[in-house]
């Protein structure tokens, strides 16, 4: 997850490099809305701290946002993404290798917090509802969706987390970078048998505002 912070750190230089500041006006105050697609990089961690290990996986992620202002300052931005989280790891038992996958689809929608100091920058945080569709599991390249544990009662679809991010703007065009993390569990009494796993996701998206 570090790297891949680095990574997004990187990315975001090259493009405020690439900005050119005769860019026409400042559209701060200008209500506005935008579709974007992207990548998760994807990874999950226990609630209480036990030694859950597991690697990051990517992800699709794409959906369409609205950029209110509240002055030139400040604003409000929900979002509605389709979002790919998961994990993936690999080992072997009694020498028999294994590679094992989880994908869990989930509607993300993020109400952000803009603070804007400048036309070409924008930092957001804020709170996030995450809807679950559906979940694959992957077993050695053999796939199934589990609809049984979706929708039982010890599955819980709703699931509230945190956001923050930047925005870098360049006329309509604008790159994302979020850092999200669930705050409620995912199953409904984390029992040994359903690790009591949490998502963290690192996300970068490139969009277009209209």
């Amino acid at each position: 997850m570090k790297n891949v912070t680095k990574k997004v750190a990187t990315l975001a230089v090259l493009f405020m490099a690439t900005i050119s500041f005769a860019q026409d006006g400042d559209d701060r105050n200008e209500l506005k809305f935008g579709v974007k697609a992207g990548v998760n990089f994807a990874n999950v961690y226990d609630e209480k701290g036990d030694d859950f290990v597991a690697d990051g996986k990517a992800g699709l992620a794409v959906g369409a946002f609205a950029s209110i202002p509240l002055g030139e300052l400040f604003g409000i931005q929900p979002e509605v993404m389709y979002s790919q989280k998961g994990y993936k790891s690999s080992g072997s038992i009694l020498g028999i290798g294994y590679d094992y996958k989880v994908t869990s689809t989930y509607l993300d929608i993020p109400v952000l917090l803009q603070v804007k100091p400048s036309q070409y920058f924008t930092v957001l945080a804020g709170p996030q509802f995450s809807y679950l569709l559906d979940t694959k599991y992957e077993l050695n390249g053999n796939s199934t969706i589990d609809e049984e544990q979706i929708n039982g009662d010890n599955y819980k679809k709703g699931v509230f987390g945190a956001v923050v991010g930047v925005d870098f703007n360049y006329q309509n065009f604008v790159l994302g970078t979020r850092l999200g993390w669930d705050v409620s569990k995912t199953n409904e009494d984390g029992d040994s048998s359903s690790p009591r796993y949490k998502n963290k996701v690192v996300q970068v998206t490139l969009g277009y505002r209209f």
